[in-house]
């Protein structure tokens, strides 16, 4: 970062800290973009004089509730809700809805900036937001799960819409909440609607919801690998993680033609050097307990506890686990082991100590903003299959998917280009890729 780029954003954020002290998650969130378009900003007279970047930062409301239901017990509980409507200047709020004890204001609203900066990226018309409860789903009952599920939408009902907010799901919030939550709203609105996405297809639905995030990854990487004059075939991929991400990214690559050496849990790695099988991502992602532990010889694979995926000297890295798995050894790891490319299916997974051995060392990364939003792209898709009364085929919504993931890269290639001057600084890019969308609509519709 300049030495100008540094003070613009540490005014930026003083002046934020100043009136938001104790929101340290969004600040930061708000930092990370900031020092790659403030400079952006400033050198257009339009964009400074609208403070494009400071309205953005701000959210247009934050909706706050409580929620109370009955456990099977018959005790009166009672959680925190919100909602983060961050910006609706592309088109509706959207964004996921996360149910976790962790749930806090400050984390929706880091998260709702961000979304809305990706959700610029897709070039579809939407906003951006974010969404939960401090409620934990685990251990809890059906029952359970759906009087809460009914209570947390008579709250959130009079808020959202198919053109005001869709929210999607999120951490603890899966095709069966949404099921219940869209149900919910639907008696509420008194309307059948597409007030939310991620729903079953029997009620509305995408085919390829589930399979987006992780196709939509191994699409932008392709576009990555062929803006270098590179391609997928033979290249050795690990994967972190074992959900949905990981092992749609790992079917969608290995039937492109990479070799998939390893999927993880928090316990260790399945290594598979030869290259996973379709046979053994069958059995990995039907396994459970301890069971997983212990692949059958037949499949190729080991489990190795404690070990990460990150020192099986990949030639592609894919962190598709959680925020913050790969450090600055992790990195060191990737760079000793001869990695060449990063792309990121989870959300934020680079400490910025590991951000900054990665850059140094040369290795061409993605960030999640970019290579991650399949899965809005498909909420997006939608969205568009439900205003229409339509369902679309599953050719048709990948083919789509795919053109959407080609876009984002090649913009964000472009930008960071003309940032970098050479080999395309993909995390700059994005970032001011974003914001030249998102300020031109400020400029286009009134700065007020």
């Amino acid at each position: 970062m300049t030495d100008r780029a540094t003070a613009l954003t540490r005014t930026l954020i003083d002046n934020l800290r100043a009136r938001t002290a104790d929101d340290a998650a969004w600040l930061d969130a708000v930092e990370s973009i900031a020092q790659d378009v403030l400079t952006v900003e400033k050198a257009d007279p339009d964009f400074a004089a609208a403070r494009v970047l400071e309205r953005l930062a701000e959210p247009d409301r934050v909706i706050a509730f409580r929620v109370t239901w009955r456990d099977d017990a018959g005790a009166v509980q009672i959680n925190r809700g919100w909602r983060v409507q961050q910006s609706n200047l592309l088109g509706p709020y959207k964004g996921g809805l996360r149910w976790h004890p962790d749930t806090t204001l400050p984390v929706l609203k880091s998260l709702a900036f961000e979304q809305v900066f990706k959700n610029a990226l897709t070039g579809l018309p939407l906003g951006g937001a974010k969404g939960g409860a401090d409620f934990d789903p685990r251990g809890r009952s059906p029952g359970e799960i759906e009087r809460f599920a009914m209570a947390f939408m008579a709250e959130l009902a009079p808020h959202i819409g198919p053109h005001r907010d869709v929210p999607a799901g999120d951490m603890g919030v899966g095709g069966r909440e949404l099921g219940l939550l869209s149900r919910a709203w639907m008696n509420h609105a008194h309307a059948w609607g597409g007030a939310l996405t991620g729903k079953p297809l029997c009620i509305g639905g995408s085919l390829l919801r589930a399979e987006a995030t992780g196709y939509g990854l191994i699409f932008f990487l392709g576009a990555m690998l062929a803006a270098s004059g590179d391609d997928i075939e033979g290249k050795r991929i690990a994967l972190s993680g074992r959900g949905n991400v990981a092992l749609h990214a790992a079917r969608k690559a290995r039937a492109m033609g990479g070799h998939v050496i390893s999927l993880s849990a928090r316990a260790g790695v399945w290594h598979a050097p030869d290259g996973f099988s379709d046979e053994a991502l069958d059995w990995l992602a039907e396994a459970t307990g301890d069971t997983a532990f212990s692949p059958p010889k037949r499949l190729g694979l080991s489990f190795q506890a404690g070990r990460k995926p990150w020192d099986l000297e990949p030639e592609i890295a894919l962190p598709c686990a959680t925020q913050n798995e790969i450090d600055a050894d992790d990195a060191r790891a990737l760079i000793d082991g001869g990695c060449r490319y990063l792309a990121e299916g989870a959300n934020m997974p680079l400490t910025p100590e590991a951000k900054a051995a990665l850059a140094g060392a040369g290795i061409i990364s993605a960030p999640g903003k970019a290579s991650n939003a399949g899965g809005v792209a498909v909420s997006g898709l939608e969205m568009r299959q439900n205003a229409g009364f339509a369902h679309w085929s599953a050719a048709r919504v990948e083919e789509k998917l795919r053109e959407i993931m080609c876009a984002i890269h090649d913009r964000v290639a472009e930008e960071g280009r003309s940032a970098a001057n050479g080999t395309p600084d993909y995390r700059k890019g994005a970032n001011r890729a974003a914001y030249r969308r998102l300020a031109q609509a400020v400029i286009e519709g009134g700065a007020l």
